[in-house]
C-alpha cells in the first residue's frame, strides 16, 4: 500500500519558500533548525530531487523545487485555514448541533425553547432529533442528547437539569370499578400498561417510608414505546399507567387521573443532558447546554 505524503515535511518546506530562510522558518513554526533541516532532506530523499540550491548567503530554488512550491504553499494554506475554521468553530458558537431528544418531553418541553435559543444564538443550527429509544450518541454522530432516568454507569459526560418524578395513575372510573389499590403487590390483580422503554420496562419498583420495597410485574393489553401514547387509554377507565410528570401532570391537575398508592415512590429520575467524552466541548453544544440549564433552573423556581 502506497505511503501517505509527508505532510509535515511538505508544510516545512512551504514555510521555508516563503520566507526565504531556513533560520526564518525554524523561528516562526518554533521548531530547531536543524529540524527544519532535516525535514527538507527527509523530502528530497522521499522525492529523488535537490529543492534547493543552498550557497552560505543565498538560498534558490531548484526546477524540481519550484515545481513543487506552489502545491507545497496550498497544501500549507489549506491546512491553516481548516485548522482556524475548526478553532473559531470549537470557540465561538457557531454551527449544526445534534441533539436527540425523547419524543415527548422533546415536543412539550424543549423545542418551545428552541425559538429563543436560535434568536439569541443566530449562527447556531439545531437538527432535533426526537425519539424514545435510546441512540448511541457516539455511534450515530450526534454532538449531545437527553436522558430522563438513573442514568446507568456510563462513559458519558452528564450535566443534571431537573428532578422528573413519576406516578402512577388510575382514571376515577377505573378505580370506582376494580377498586383502589393501596400496595403495589395489589397491581398484580389490575390492568396495567407498560412502557418500552423504562430501564426495566417488566417490572416497576416501590420503595415506601419504612425504606420497604416491593416489585410488580405489570400485566395489560397495551404495551408502548411512547409514554405519551398510553395516557388515552388511561384516561378512558381501561387501566393504571406509571408516567413521568411532563406526561401526566396536566391530567392529574384537571382530575381526569388521580394518583394511587401515594404512600409509595418509584425510585426518581431526572433530566440529563449528556455529550460524548473527551475534549472540551465545542461552542455550540457549550451555550446549549448553558441555555437549557437556565430555562430548566427558572422552571423549577416557578414550580414548573
Amino acid at each position: 500500500m502506497a505511503k501517505l505524503p509527508d505532510f509535515e515535511a511538505l508544510a516545512i518546506f512551504a514555510k521555508v519558500v516563503e520566507l526565504r530562510s531556513f533560520a526564518a522558518a525554524a523561528g516562526e513554526l518554533a521548531l530547531s533548525k536543524a529540524t527544519v533541516s532535516k525535514a527538507v532532506s527527509r523530502l528530497e530523499e522521499r522525492l529523488g530531487a535537490r529543492l534547493f540550491n543552498r550557497t552560505s548567503r543565498r538560498l534558490a530554488l531548484t526546477d524540481a523545487g519550484q515545481r513543487l512550491a506552489t502545491r507545497a504553499a496550498r497544501l500549507l494554506a489549506d491546512g491553516e485555514e481548516a485548522e482556524n475554521e475548526t478553532l473559531a468553530q470549537s470557540t465561538a458558537p457557531r454551527g449544526l448541533v445534534r441533539f436527540a431528544v425523547p419524543m415527548t418531553f422533546g415536543v412539550k418541553a424543549v423545542a418551545p425553547l428552541l425559538p429563543e435559543f436560535l434568536a439569541q444564538y443566530p449562527d447556531v443550527s439545531i437538527d432535533l432529533h426526537l425519539s424514545d429509544a435510546t441512540v448511541d450518541l457516539i455511534a450515530e454522530g450526534f454532538d449531545a442528547g437527553l436522558r430522563i432516568a438513573r442514568l446507568p454507569d456510563s462513559s458519558l459526560i452528564a450535566r443534571r437539569l431537573c428532578a422528573m418524578p413519576r406516578y402512577t395513575v388510575a382514571a376515577p372510573s377505573y378505580l370506582k370499578r376494580y377498586g383502589r389499590p393501596t400496595h403495589p403487590m395489589h397491581l398484580a390483580q389490575h390492568k396495567c400498561f407498560g412502557y418500552a422503554y423504562l430501564s426495566t420496562p417488566n417490572v416497576w419498583h416501590y420503595t415506601n417510608a419504612n425504606g420497604e420495597e416491593a416489585s410488580v410485574r405489570p400485566a395489560g393489553q397495551l404495551r408502548v414505546n411512547n409514554g405519551e401514547a398510553v395516557l388515552p387509554a388511561v384516561v378512558a377507565g381501561l387501566g393504571i399507567a406509571d408516567l413521568p410528570e411532563f406526561i401526566v401532570g396536566d391530567a392529574i391537575a384537571s382530575g381526569e387521573v388521580e394518583v394511587i398508592l401515594k404512600g409509595w415512590k418509584q425510585p426518581e429520575g431526572a433530566v440529563h443532558l449528556v455529550t460524548p467524552p473527551g475534549g472540551p466541548r465545542p461552542a455550540r453544544v457549550e451555550v446549549l447546554t448553558e441555555f437549557l440549564v437556565r430555562r430548566f433552573a427558572k422552571a423549577r423556581k416557578r414550580g414548573g
